[in-house]
């Protein structure tokens, strides 16, 4: 409209009020002294001003000062509101590009059974050892549509989807909020603002202790670091982030080698192939990668002669992590939860009250957490043992060919050293091989 009325394509302006006309004091006297330069009037009909009139800024700036004044007072109503419905747990949640849910009548997330086997498939590969590239590549191959019913995914979408709370029920309010009144312009929120985590809020797609061991395996992908300096989480081979070096702690890469025409494929001390730039000279032998294969399914079958002796010291640790239940410290901590949150509705408007009982409450919260992550690992431990009970149990003969789909089902970290690599299991267990 200020750029037609620069270009001589308005002679007047008509608007209903100041505050329809702009939101604060400044831009209004801006524009409409640009206008009153062009020689066009603005009229403010509940106002009854006419900028080009004598007295037309003078009344204009004071009617402008009490508009923005009113629009002011009305966002800190409104976000008053918000708090307190954030404060008593009522959730609002925006469903339109949330893959899995919908709402009913009455506003209530409900899921929806064909895009929960998607959620569900996301989680299942990504625990599988796939990265976010390999899952968004798997679900495009199958022409699976996304929320919006597009066919191309992004990895970020993959992201989100592992890492939103929803999917376990529970709900973070505020994670964003708005900065400025005046521009309305939303921000994250990185602890300008209280957040507020609503558990059981709605019907759970993923189990808790599915998505907890999700979020422990992407800080692990994410802090493969040696000495500051992060490497890259690679899915394409079952070992790669899984050997390290003896000597520097570095991650090993698979290399491609071609010297004189012998091509082979070899596994290096990442430290040692960027010296140039890692600053580290680590001595760290190169193995070729027929040997590290070799060492792996010796320590497999080495497991496999012993398993006499091995299934006494897996059912000790099973016994170990049955007798730790941290039910009963679950159902303490949530009594104290929901005794504050009686609390917190009584404090009324007492802002020290409240942020004194809301601290109090994400210190439980955090509690709770650590509790439930820890269970969440015992889980996992016990899921490991057994994994590694059945494959005692089934097999009947030493294994002859590597394979890596083996290796990505027992096998958690393997450290190669200059005579011995050692292989860790997924169950605990630990087993030497010369080399």
């Amino acid at each position: 409209m200020i750029q037609d009325a620069r270009d001589g394509k308005i002679d007047m302006i008509l608007t209903k009020s100041i505050s329809r006309f702009s939101r604060n004091t400044v831009d209004c006297l801006k524009y409409t002294r640009e206008l009153k330069d062009l020689n066009i009037a603005v009229f403010f009909e509940k106002e009854n001003i006419n900028t080009l009139d004598a007295k037309g800024e003078v009344l204009m700036t004071i009617m402008a000062a009490l508009a923005q004044q009113e629009s002011e007072s009305l966002s800190a109503n409104v976000r008053l509101g918000i708090q307190f419905r954030n404060q008593q747990g009522k959730v609002q949640i925006n469903h339109n590009r949330f893959l899995g849910y919908t709402k009913d009548e009455e506003g209530n997330l409900v899921i929806v059974p064909e895009e929960a086997k998607i959620v569900r498939r996301i989680y299942a590969e990504y625990m599988d050892g796939r990265s976010f590239l390999q899952i968004k590549r798997s679900l495009e191959k199958d022409r699976i549509l996304n929320r919006a019913h597009n066919k191309r995914w992004h990895e970020s979408n993959i992201r989100q989807i592992l890492t939103n709370e929803k999917y376990i029920g529970d709900t973070l309010l505020q994670k964003t909020f708005t900065l400025n009144t005046l521009e309305k312009k939303r921000v994250a929120n990185n602890g300008i603002a209280p957040k507020y985590y609503v558990e059981e809020s709605h019907e759970a797609i993923i189990d808790r202790d599915v998505f907890l061991r999700v979020q422990a395996e992407i800080s692990r992908r994410a802090n493969i670091l040696n000495g500051g300096k992060k490497r890259i989480y690679s899915s394409k081979y079952a070992l790669s982030s899984i050997v390290f070096c003896g000597h520097c702690g570095d991650i090993f890469r698979r290399i491609k080698w071609n010297n004189r025409g012998c091509k082979s494929t070899v596994w290096r001390c990442v430290s040692r192939v960027l010296k140039k730039t890692s600053g580290i000279d680590c001595p760290a032998k190169t193995i070729r990668e027929e040997d590290l294969q070799a060492a792996v399914l010796t320590a497999v079958n080495d497991t496999f002669n012993k398993k006499e002796e091995i299934i006494p010291i897996l059912m000790e640790i099973i016994q170990d992590v049955i007798n730790e239940d941290s039910q009963e410290s679950l159902e303490k901590l949530d009594i104290k939860i929901k005794d504050l949150q009686v609390k917190l509705l009584e404090a009324g408007k007492e802002q020290k009250i409240i942020d004194e009982i809301g601290d109090k409450i994400i210190t439980l919260r955090k509690e709770k957490h650590d509790i439930m992550t820890k269970a969440a690992k015992n889980i996992e431990l016990q899921e490991r043992i057994n994994d590694m009970f059945s494959f005692l149990e089934e097999q009947t003969q030493a294994i002859t060919e590597y394979s890596d789909t083996l290796v990505r089902r027992l096998i958690e970290k393997i450290t190669i050293y200059d005579n011995k690599v050692v292989v860790e299991f997924k169950s605990g267990l630990q087993s030497e091989v010369e080399i």
